[in-house]
C-alpha cells in the first residue's frame, strides 16, 4: 500500500511518532492493558485508537472520570511508559512512511510532532537508528495545548523556519489531522494496523 501525497511542493515535512514512523500503537496498547489492569480500569481497543495523539496523562484522568476511579495519574503514566520501554526492542518501523523519509531526506528538514514524551520518541526513533534524520523534535513537554489544538505543529515550523502552508504533516489519528488542518497545515492520513494489510 503507498501512501496518497496532496498535491503541491512542500519545504518540510512533519511527522506524528507512534503510529505513523513507528508502528508502535500494539506495543503501547500492550503496556497501557498491563498497567490499567492493576486498577481495575478498562480501555478498549477501539478508545485507544480514537484517543491517539492525546497525552498520557489525559487519557488516565479521562479514563478515571468516566469509569469513577481514582488512579494516581503520576504514577500510572510512569509504570505505563516503564512498560512502554521493556517493550522498545520489539518495535519496527512503518514501510509507507520510511519510503518518504528516504526520499526526501537530506532535501528538505523533517521534525517530528508528537504527544508523547521526549524520552519515548528518542527511545523508539533510537532503536530504528533514525532518530538523526530529524531536524528537530517537539514532543508532550514542549507545548501546553495538545491535539487537536494546533500548536506543536506550528512550533515544529517555527524551529524549522518554514511557512505553516509549506509544511505537510504525516499522522495517524483524526486528532492530528484536525491539529494539521487548524495550523493550516496540508496533511496524509497514515492507515492504522487493521487498514495497511
Amino acid at each position: 500500500m503507498k501512501l496518497k501525497l496532496p498535491a503541491g511542493s512542500f519545504r518540510a515535512y512533519l511527522f506524528d511518532c507512534d503510529g505513523t514512523i513507528v508502528d508502535s500503537m500494539p506495543l503501547h496498547f500492550i503496556a497501557w492493558k498491563t498497567s490499567l489492569a492493576e486498577w481495575n480500569c478498562t480501555f478498549e481497543e477501539k478508545l485507544f485508537y480514537a484517543w491517539g495523539g492525546r497525552p498520557i496523562r489525559d487519557i488516565i484522568a479521562s479514563l478515571n472520570k468516566a469509569q469513577g476511579l481514582n488512579m494516581p495519574v503520576e504514577i500510572v503514566a510512569e509504570h505505563k511508559e516503564a512498560l512502554y520501554h521493556k517493550l522498545l526492542p520489539q518495535i519496527k518501523a512503518i514501510p509507507e512512511v520510511m519510503e518518504h523519509i528516504e526520499a526526501q531526506h537530506g532535501l528538505i528538514p523533517f521534525a517530528v510532532v508528537s504527544g508523547s514524551r521526549r524520552k519515548s520518541v528518542e527511545g523508539a526513533l533510537s532503536v530504528l537508528h533514525l532518530l538523526d534524520k530529524f531536524d528537530a523534535l517537539v514532543c508532550a513537554e514542549d507545548y501546553k495545548n495538545g491535539k487537536p489544538a494546533p500548536d506543536a505543529f506550528l512550533l515544529a515550523a517555527e524551529k524549522l523556519g518554514v511557512a505553516p502552508k509549506d509544511c505537510l504533516v504525516f499522522e495517524d489519528t483524526d486528532l492530528g489531522i484536525e491539529a494539521a488542518t487548524a495550523a493550516g497545515m496540508a496533511s496524509v492520513k497514515v492507515p492504522e494496523p487493521l487498514e495497511r494489510v
